[in-house]
């Protein structure tokens, strides 16, 4: 166990199983002394990260959809643990039938419902966590995007439009959280079999050819991931604002 993150307090958003990069992430910041506190969405996702987590007092029940949610979870959060020192936004959803096919086929409701989750919820959050004073300085807010945000990726679709959105979310927050001295990030994940991942039509063909363009042949992982947001949480990153990082052992570079 390291010490990069002893005495750091650190919100993970996300978290949906074992597999979760998400999950990549708590475990890599807990190695390195962090206290980890967890939100889930609703009672189905409580069951499966309890299974992961067998603390009560460290998960909180928020809905990123609700802006009440978030004010009730985050207030439960500083009442609970004081303020804290960063937060993990690993959060995205798009429906099913939007992630096959053509773009052409993507309806205004699929298109805003994945804008609203994937996109908007990073506004949301800080939005909130700065209203209730709840980042104590330095802090750093890391969210999780894909290389498909770049490139049209097959399926991807409305997901790589929402994740477009994303990164300039974190370009826009950067700017008006760093007086602050709150950072924003992202890393570009390299594809990783995640639930999230299973739900895009082909995904067993995007990991094969995810795998077949990194640079040695061997695909990343969510501990690997997980490094690079534990760094970024760490306040040998406060120089490291605004940006995008990329964890995918080189596939961006093809």
């Amino acid at each position: 166990m390291g010490n990069l993150l002893s005495g750091k307090k650190i919100i993970v958003m996300g978290v949906a199983n074992k597999r979760s990069i998400a999950w990549g992430c708590a475990r890599a910041m807990a190695d390195q002394g962090a206290e980890i506190i967890y939100t889930y969405q609703n009672d189905r996702l409580k069951k499966s990260i309890s299974r992961l987590v067998n603390d009560d007092d460290h998960l909180i029940e928020c809905d990123v959809a609700s802006d009440e949610s978030i004010k009730a979870a985050f207030a439960t959060i500083k009442e609970r643990f004081g303020q804290v020192n960063g937060l993990v936004h690993a959060i995205a959803y798009a429906k099913k039938d939007e992630l096959s096919g053509s773009i052409l086929n993507a309806s205004r409701e699929g298109y805003a419902l994945a804008q609203d989750i994937s996109a908007y919820s990073l506004l949301a959050v800080s939005k909130e966590a700065e209203k209730q004073d709840l980042l104590t300085a330095p802090a750093s807010i890391v969210t999780l995007t894909y290389f498909g945000s770049e490139r049209a990726v097959p399926n991807y679709n409305v997901m790589g439009v929402a994740k477009a959105a994303l990164e300039a979310n974190v370009r826009y927050l950067a700017r008006d959280l760093g007086e602050k001295n709150v950072r924003v990030n992202a890393i570009s994940a390299g594809a990783v079999k995640t639930l999230a991942v299973t739900g895009i039509k082909g995904h067993s063909d995007l990991l094969k050819e995810s795998q077949s363009r990194t640079v040695d042949g061997v695909d990343v992982t969510t501990t690997e991931i997980g490094g690079a947001c534990a760094f970024l949480m760490s306040d040998m990153s406060t120089g490291v604002v605004g940006d995008v990082i990329y964890v995918d052992k080189g596939v961006h570079l093809i």
